[in-house]
């Protein structure tokens, strides 16, 4: 097409200038058509550069942000991702993506859902509610999904002069945040008393599950290319190394990610806390030998802190209960099926006021007899650390008779 522009720059000034048009009040479809004749395709570069000017010229960053989701949705199909880098598994970038296919997921299975339940009436909606739910749940662990973005990604981006794009996503990671709370408290609301469904898809459950998608979009066509593109390998070695004190989202990286060109003191100085001692009253430890010790009791051990947040749990040769990293940094509610929320809390309540230290539980599963204990966790003077949770396998021992007093290795 004779009329495409092919000068980087001048593909740039039409860009802002389609952009103003949209700030102006010109339709949707009317920009799009133009950006489609004047420019084809956009390499995804060119907006984030594109956004920055408009910032940078006076364009105020609220109103950016305010019309951002328009923004996005008249480039979809116009960004050219030719040029994107890929990246190794373990890769902080690899991570993001692996989520975002999980959130995805879930996301598509609300879709699935919302449908379903718009055809049946109030009577029967409860089924499709307590489903729904459980998939809010999930998209609520996207949280931490959008803390390392902010807490970790962009503050490298902002040592590189792009500052307009992270400060608007943050935003929109806000926006995000707000309509899923707001979605589980209508949810939860439709659990005690009928509603119209179709209503409640329409007013709060899409309009979150859309925020998340929109996210994902914005993420895989402009922000992860831009950050490979832009950051170096000793910048995102950092982002590595933090991002477990924040968590993952519904996905747990198995690969461990190293790149050559970070130096081999540099890497073996990593665990840093490994060297050193934990003192407690009755003698240390290195972080080494703690997670042996505790990943060698014949238990598994999850520790939940004082606000009711995941925050460790052992990794024992055989687990009775599938644990990831993905769980830690979450509300420990949001990792229970609905219909069990209400015991957690109930637990949780009574061990932190005090009036309860302990809740024994024990099932059958796969033949086998399991125990599983609450212990709250208190300081010297009886304050509220947290939870822990002690699984333990107890088929063979209840099995024992007699006694045993000779050394006996089986």
């Amino acid at each position: 097409m004779s009329e495409l522009i092919d000068n980087a720059g001048k593909k740039r000034e039409i860009l802002k200038d389609l952009i103003r048009r949209l700030h102006g009040g010109q339709s949707q479809n009317e920009v799009r058509g133009q950006l489609q004749h004047l420019l084809g395709s956009i390499p995804y570069d060119d907006v984030v550069k594109a956004e920055q000017e408009l910032i940078s010229e006076g364009l105020p960053a609220e109103e950016v942000i305010k019309l951002c989701d328009i923004h996005t949705a008249v480039l979809k199909g116009s960004i050219d991702q030719s040029g994107a880098k890929e990246a190794p598994g373990g890769h902080p970038a690899h991570t993001f993506r692996q989520e975002n296919i999980a959130l995805n997921w879930e996301a598509g299975a609300l879709g699935s859902l919302y449908e379903k339940a718009a055809a049946v009436d109030r009577g029967g909606s409860l089924n499709y509610i307590n489903e729904i739910r459980a998939h809010f749940n999930a998209l609520m662990d996207v949280d931490k999904h959008y803390r390392r973005k902010e807490y970790l990604l962009f503050p490298f981006l902002e040592k590189h002069d792009i500052t307009g794009p992270p400060k608007v996503m943050w935003a929109k990671h806000d926006e995000a945040r707000a309509l899923l709370k707001k979605a589980l408290a209508a949810l939860e609301a439709a659990s005690k008393s009928p509603v119209d469904l179709r209503k409640l898809v329409e007013n709060d459950l899409k309009p979150a599950s859309d925020s998340v998608l929109d996210m994902i979009y914005k993420e895989e066509q402009i922000l992860l290319p831009m950050s490979l593109d832009t950051l170096t390998e000793a910048e995102w070695y950092e982002v590595y190394r933090q991002s477990d004190e924040i968590g993952y989202c519904l996905y747990d990286p198995k690969i461990q990610w190293r790149p050559e060109s970070i130096s081999k003191e540099a890497r073996e100085s990593e665990p840093a806390a490994a060297s050193g001692r934990i003192q407690l009253p009755s003698g240390s430890l290195n972080a080494v030998e703690l997670a042996a010790l505790l990943n060698t009791l014949p238990v598994d051990i999850t520790f939940v802190d004082a606000d009711d947040t995941v925050r460790y749990f052992s990794q024992g040769k055989h687990r009775i209960f599938d644990r990831n990293r993905a769980i830690l940094g979450r509300k420990v509610q949001l990792c229970h099926p609905p219909h069990s929320v209400n015991i957690v809390e109930r637990i949780l309540k009574d061990f932190r006021s005090g009036a309860e230290d302990s809740a024994a539980f024990w099932i059958r599963a796969n033949n086998r007899f399991i125990h599983i204990e609450y212990f709250a966790l208190r300081d010297e003077n009886g304050g509220y650390l947290g939870t822990i949770e002690v699984s333990q396998d107890l088929t063979e021992k209840r099995r024992l008779e007699g006694e045993q007093r000779l050394l006996n290795y089986k």
